[in-house]
């Protein structure tokens, strides 16, 4: 009987573990933006070559905030501060999801036109009502669940945009758009950031006067990886990893190039991108060890021909 009561202690204590305690799943999302989908397939390449199995889902930040909070997905490498801060800080308040690391300095994230729009005198938030007609009073956006601040602003009246259309689609439909209306020299206004090739691929200038929405310094940025409740200390390999790794603008602009140029996969992407840096895996990979307990770094380098 005392052998049976503690067998079904046991199994009653196991069951109580939270499903991914094993760590041998990792459940990544991103919101479908090329610099989260390479980041996140980086993070997923290194995970796999320490021998995790790993799965991302494209979801709306909303939804991925929601389900970090219920437990069904583990890491999100994509918080844009401050960008997404209206997003996140009900989570931060009531701790259920944590911020683990900054992951890029540098980046900005606000309204761009073309050059030969910025020339022509639009230079502001404040300057565009002026010209409603030849922007054809629409904001052009991404994602839903993406552009909140640019409806807000609409919502509000803010510089007399009020009657404004915010278009959303993807963010290879925005920049789509972006190419045809530049092809007919057309005016156009956009939800722009770096890292990414649209600042090398369009002559384009960042818009002033959008502080109070996106931050000053254009939107300046930071982006950290985040996890849910009690994840690092669950699976705290995992978390080392993390905790190390960091991208830099021009590193993420070029493995972007790859996904939007040359049409790869984000994980073809991110393992020529390592492919091309390799020393990046010493930074990275510091003392971190496989799911059987070897070190990463000599794994993860024959598990990429390194």
């Amino acid at each position: 009987m005392k052998q049976l009561l503690a067998s079904a202690g046991l199994l009653a204590i196991v069951s109580a573990l939270p499903a991914s305690a094993d760590c041998a799943m990792v459940r990544l999302a991103e919101p479908g933006w090329t610099d989260l989908a390479l980041t996140s397939a980086v993070t997923q390449v290194l995970l796999e070559g320490m021998g995790h199995e790993t799965k991302t889902d494209i979801l709306g930040i909303p939804v991925i905030y929601q389900s970090m909070e219920r437990g069904d997905l583990d890491v999100f490498m994509g918080y844009w501060d401050p960008a997404m801060e209206t997003y996140f800080n009900a989570y931060r308040e009531n701790g259920t999801i944590e911020t683990v690391q900054t992951n890029l300095e540098g980046a900005k994230f606000t309204w761009a036109v073309p050059s030969y729009v910025y020339e022509a005198g639009v230079h502001s938030f404040a300057d565009l009502a002026a010209h409603a007609e030849q922007f054809d009073k629409t904001l052009y956006g991404i994602e839903p669940g993406s552009n909140e601040i640019m409806l807000d602003i609409v919502a509000k009246d803010a510089f007399g945009l009020g009657d404004w259309e915010v278009k959303e689609s993807s963010e290879q439909g925005m920049l789509s758009q972006v190419e045809r209306e530049v092809r007919r020299d057309n005016w156009i206004v956009f939800l722009a950031w770096a890292p990414h090739p649209m600042n090398t691929n369009f002559d384009i200038a960042y818009l002033e006067g959008g502080d109070d929405y996106y931050g000053p310094n254009f939107g300046g940025a930071t982006v950290s990886t985040q996890v849910r409740q009690g994840y690092l200390s669950e699976c705290p390999q995992v978390g080392k990893l993390l905790k190390q790794l960091t991208f830099d603008v021009a590193l993420e602009s070029e493995g972007m190039g790859y996904i939007l140029d040359e049409g790869l996969s984000p994980k073809d992407a991110a393992r020529k991108l390592i492919g091309h840096h390799p020393e990046v895996l010493e930074r990275w990979l510091d003392g971190v060890t496989t799911r059987d307990g070897a070190e990463a770094l000599p794994t993860i380098k024959a598990d990429l021909n390194l």
